[in-house]
């Protein structure tokens, strides 16, 4: 691509900008662990909930949504079920203030706050760090093959000429950026990531709204209905797909095989289950627990949940509807001439081409952004684990601060190496996505739900739960695929991962003794769970009489459940703003006003009153 020398100023101003900005805030001096990875829990919960959404509008996601839009139409509104998008709602209404209760650094070391430091415990809290460890080595190349990807159509320059291997020129752009950004996140710890984010989020959504003004201006709605198949404008589905591409664009059919998504019930069906039950079993530990565990109280923790969901939606998919329509309208011939289009390129060829001069400048820093804002914050999330839960716990619990800082920095040039490598590997981002939220994702599903809500599941049934889980997730997807084929989704080898999972929680638990009833009793006050806790709930109240439980468990599903209507209306009111679909436009708008009322009185204005402890600068360890 030729780059109007503008832009080309705009982006490396841009680039030159950023990783000045994030090492001038570096100087703040993390003087301590919990400093480098959690700012010392003195960011404001409005700032932390625009860095996590920051952090989730990323380059890879941005270009799979819209490869989903373009394929799928209005129905691709589900496909984020695979993840699941509203385990946000979940965190909203109670889980993440039961997160934040715990006062813990990583879900790792979250794990002795449930089943002490017996050697079940330790090997739960092993099972915990590697589970962690392998999310964040996949994310991060997942973000390598959708920068390189996204780069190598946008930008002029080229170093080898070459379009395959290790060395080409899509994997030596993702290197340039990743190091890019690792020179500030590396040096800085969190309090740079959130700081930079924070200027990134403003330039994605600027650049958002510009595209999606650019793409009311150039398509009209005619052009969109003669480029699409019927159906492709409903969101509503039955059985199968029933989205038929032949005589527009035939090739499009063989993506929507190749997915595996024909019958597309089945396949929300088991995202919904699975996504239902990974909410229940709470955050990740990724960067997401990471802004929870930064927050100031568990109202704070709330209360950032929710943002993120306001702030996300909009620009999101006012970007992503913008691309998708103005490539129906202007990029179909080309796209028909192709024997087998990428279909995953369809966003950096539409901005490469019809976008002005200036304009595509920003919006290409603004993807920039978000590659380096969801880079940064995975990993920043990733030294904890290493630092905190295994060196420190099992080889010098007595490290100072400074050198607690030091390991942090080298065990992130560590994680950064090896996800790169696994990244060269990768030729495609939906497979990279696929596995990781529908196979590895439902290895953590079974052992981290049972530890909120089952007085009696122990450290033993947590370790065999997560091993199995992630050894079934390794196999699970290669023996679907050898017995029905390559043109299957990953999400049907969820049901093996679930019950090889289940087995194994349920073996070590009852084979095991319970662990110990003081453990037990202290995570209950502390952190007020509802579920099967009947006899540590007892307990508790003999000792305490004032000690109140928690009766929330009606009202928080009935919150969810609005919640949930509430997000899905976040998401299609900027779709149809941009495809001037009036009528879906304003039922979203009725929708979402109803619904915000509801859980204004039924969910925000029930959270518990907590004065937020005093503010902590990286030299402290927070609350």
């Amino acid at each position: 691509m030729r780059l109007h020398p503008v832009d080309a100023a705009i982006v490396l101003v841009y680039l030159l900008g950023v990783v000045l900005v994030g090492l001038w805030v570096s100087r703040r001096g993390t003087k301590n662990i919990v400093g480098y990875t959690l700012a010392g829990r003195s960011v404001p919960w409005y700032r932390l909930g625009i860095s996590d959404a920051s952090g989730m509008y990323d380059v890879s996601g941005t270009m799979w949504q819209v490869y989903a839009f373009f394929i799928y139409g209005l129905k691709s509104i589900w496909l984020p079920f695979i993840w699941p998008v509203f385990n946000q709602i979940f965190l909203m209404v109670f889980m993440s203030a039961w997160t934040r209760r715990s006062r813990v650094l990583t879900g790792a070391e979250w794990i002795e706050t449930r089943f002490g430091r017996k050697r079940s415990a330790v090997l739960s809290h092993l099972s915990m760090v590697a589970y962690a460890i392998v999310t964040v080595i996949a994310l991060l190349a997942y973000a390598f093959k959708g920068i390189g990807k996204f780069a190598v159509v946008m930008l002029p320059w080229r170093f080898t000429g070459t379009a395959q291997g290790a060395f080409s020129d899509e994997n030596i752009y993702a290197i340039i950026f990743m190091a890019l950004t690792a020179l500030y996140a590396v040096k800085g710890g969190m309090m740079s990531v959130v700081f930079t984010e924070m200027a990134q989020f403003t330039l994605l959504t600027v650049s958002s709204i510009a595209v999606g003004i650019v793409a009311v201006w150039k398509v009209s709605p005619d052009m969109i209905r003669s480029s699409i198949p019927a159906g492709w404008m409903s969101p509503f589905f039955g059985w199968k797909l029933d989205i038929d591409w032949n005589g527009i664009l035939a090739t499009a059919n063989d993506s929507i095989r190749k997915d595996g998504n024909e019958f597309f019930f089945v396949v929300i069906l088991f995202m919904a289950i699975k996504g239902v039950l990974a909410s229940l079993a709470g955050p990740a530990p990724d960067y997401d627990m990471q802004r929870i565990l930064a927050t100031r109280s568990p109202r704070e923790a709330s209360l950032m949940s929710a943002w993120v969901n306001v702030v996300l939606m909009f620009p999101s998919y006012v970007m992503s509807t913008g691309i998708t329509i103005l490539a129906l309208a202007f990029c179909m011939p080309e796209l028909r001439a192709m024997a087998t289009p990428d279909f995953e390129k369809i966003l950096p060829i539409v901005l490469s081409r019809y976008l002005p001069v200036g304009l595509l400048g920003i919006v290409l820093s603004g993807f920039i952004a978000a590659f380096m804002a969801n880079f940064a914050a995975t990993l920043n999330a990733a030294p904890a684990y290493l630092v905190n839960d295994i060196y420190k716990r099992f080889y010098n619990p007595g490290v100072s601060g400074r050198m607690e800082v030091n390991l942090c920095r080298v065990a992130s040039l560590l994680i950064l190496a090896i996800g790169i490598a696994f990244g060269l590997l990768t030729t495609r981002i939906i497979d990279v996505m696929m596995w990781l939220a529908g196979a590895l994702g439902g290895a953590y599903v079974m052992p981290n739900l049972l530890k909120w809500y089952w007085w009696r599941f122990n450290g033993y049934g947590y370790f065999w739960g997560m091993v199995t889980g992630i050894l079934s997730s390794m196999v699970a997807p290669k023996v679907v695929e050898h017995f029905y084929g390559d043109d299957v989704s990953v999400v049907y080898s969820f049901p093996a991962i679930f019950v090889c999972s289940t087995v194994g929680c349920l073996l070590g638990t009852l084979l095991t003794p319970p662990d110990d009833e003081g453990v037990l009793m202290q995570f209950y006050r502390t952190v007020r769970p509802w579920g099967a806790w009947g006899p540590i709930r007892e307990r508790v109240m003999r000792e305490d009489p004032g000690f109140r439980p928690n009766r929330d468990c009606p009202r928080d599903w009935v919150n969810v459940v609005v919640g949930i209507f509430w997000q899905l209306c976040l998401v299609t009111m900027p779709i149809y703003l941009v495809l001037r679909s009036w009528p879906g436009f304003w039922v979203s708008i009725g929708i979402i006003a109803a619904t915000s009322a509801f859980l204004k009185f039924n969910w925000y204005d029930r959270l518990e009153r907590e004065t937020p402890g005093p503010r902590v600068d990286s030299s402290g360890d927070g609350p």
